[in-house]
């Protein structure tokens, strides 16, 4: 069978590739398939998000399809940026302004207000004959007040998860895959997707 991820980002491939256990040549990209529709999420929630997605993909390809979203959310914020984590500020993808909003809101509320908050994932399986199935991927940590560190993106030189004295932008990505919110994700996905490669072709 073909499961086929809704993103074109090579590096997610591979990534989720590796967590999900999958065999090489069984997660092909979007870009596999030309005109490939990306939905507006649109959706409330991370697992809204990651449904649209792998549906109107699978709509298109006829095939399995993988979707995830995530983003972080802080507890003082009443969970905020969430599901516009990507947005925050405005525009789209703009990681700067993003993270200068989020301090600016968070010192808003007080030298006291708790900076506790978490990055969430969601992946969603969706099969050609309806069936749908999402797994939910949680790691937490604080917020700092000032960024650390020059890898990774968006909100990681902000976030440093518990137990550990490094930032997601100081930590090494083979190392930061073990416990991320992807990978938790990817972990409870991982029975699931196994299940799916070894049934009949007529499953």
């Amino acid at each position: 069978m073909k499961l086929v991820l809704a993103s074109r980002n090579e590096h997610k491939l591979a990534e989720l590739r590796v967590l999900c256990g999958l065999p090489e040549g069984t997660l092909v990209s979007a870009a596999s398939f030309p005109g490939a529709p990306e939905p507006e999420e649109d959706a409330d929630t991370f697992a809204g998000n990651a449904l649209l997605k792998a549906r109107a993909l699978r709509d298109f390809t006829g095939e399995w399809a993988l979707a995830d979203d995530s983003g972080l959310c802080v507890d003082a914020l009443g969970g905020a940026p969430g599901v516009l984590s990507a947005r925050y500020a405005g525009r789209h993808g703009d990681d700067a302004a993003n993270n200068s909003l989020l301090l600016r809101n968070l010192a808003a509320l007080g030298p006291k207000a708790p900076r506790t908050c978490h990055f969430s994932c969601a992946l969603a399986l969706v099969s050609p004959d309806g069936r749908e199935f999402v797994a939910i991927g949680l790691c937490p940590g604080v917020l700092l007040h000032e960024g650390r560190g020059t890898d990774g993106f968006g909100y990681d030189p902000l976030f440093l998860p518990d137990g550990r004295d490094r930032t997601f932008a100081e930590l090494p990505r083979e190392v930061k895959c073990t416990f991320s919110h992807r990978a938790a994700a990817a972990a409870r996905m991982r029975p699931l997707l196994a299940k799916v490669l070894h049934a009949p072709k007529n499953a």
